[in-house]
């Protein structure tokens, strides 16, 4: 969960003996840390000025952590994925989701292969090393899961051991790719992102399988918001979230780094096939 030097930090004193609120935001550490610095440090700076309070992004390290420290009101602003934040709103009643881009409403996963490898289909992948993401992704582990046991492939028991678990979709690929494990899966915009940017070695790695669409990530506040900071302060927040254009640096540079153009807005009731498959995998309080 968040360091006790972070808490510190984040409940410096102001003036008097009144503490400084801090609104502490949060996301799911699914790809390297230095752009999730730049990107959650961007949105903080950006919703400070919006907001006029003191906005800080607060790093945890691992999945289960930020769906914790939303529970106990430690981070108040979440960027989950789909199941982490199903996860959230099941320990954390009356939370709400806000936003969104528009690729989450139809996101899919991709199942690499290296080279070395004859695949063409997901039944092809039995038999290889596997890794999927993390434990707790959405599309680096329960969706892909998911579609896998409906092609007929048994995690647990038709690949070559026991699958692994990366930790993030950036370093299954490169697991893939280095030959550590001959198959793997993680979300799509990440792999095209690695791919566009010149960092993957195509003769090494490639796509066997892109995955039907299925929801994903959003951003999540805190039941608590208006409560500590005002009424109306998770709108304004959505507000912040839907006025991101590409007109100024700061803004396009938000856009840039969530890979997209725009946010709108999300709807919980789009996330019950995702918490109907949690449930089934025992993912859920």
């Amino acid at each position: 969960m968040i360091t006790v030097i972070a808490l510190v930090a984040i409940v410096a004193c102001s003036s008097g003996d009144e503490p400084q609120k801090t609104l502490v935001i949060g996301g799911i550490p699914d790809q390297d840390v230095s752009r999730l610095e730049e990107r959650f440090g961007s949105v903080a700076e950006y919703l400070s000025d919006q907001l006029g309070i003191d906005v800080r992004y607060v790093p945890v390290t691992d999945y289960a952590s930020l769906v914790m420290a939303f529970k106990h009101g430690d981070v108040m602003l979440a960027w989950f994925g789909g199941l982490t934040g199903v996860q959230a709103r099941s320990f954390t009643p009356r939370s709400e989701m806000i936003v969104q881009r528009p690729r989450d409403k139809t996101f899919t996963s991709v199942f690499i292969a290296n080279t070395s490898v004859t695949a063409n289909s997901l039944d092809d992948l039995k038999g290889t090393r596997f890794t999927f993401g993390s434990t707790n992704s959405t599309s680096g582990h329960l969706m892909p899961r998911l579609f896998l046991l409906e092609a007929g492939v048994d995690p647990e028991k038709d690949f070559d051991e026991v699958p692994n678990f990366s930790g993030s979709h950036d370093l299954t690929w490169k697991l893939v790719e280095s030959g550590s494990f001959e198959t793997g899966v993680l979300n799509s915009s990440v792999w095209n992102r690695a791919v566009s940017d010149g960092n993957v070695d195509e003769s090494k790695v490639r796509v066997v399988f892109e995955t039907p669409s299925y929801v994903d990530y959003h951003w999540l506040a805190h039941p608590d918001i208006d409560e500590i900071w005002g009424e109306g302060t998770t709108q304004k927040i959505t507000d912040a979230f839907l006025g991101l254009t590409a007109d100024d640096e700061l803004r396009r540079k938000i856009l840039e780094l969530f890979d997209t153009e725009s946010f709108v807005g999300a709807d919980s009731s789009d996330y019950s096939d995702i918490e109907e498959v949690a449930r089934s995998l025992n993912m859920l309080q």
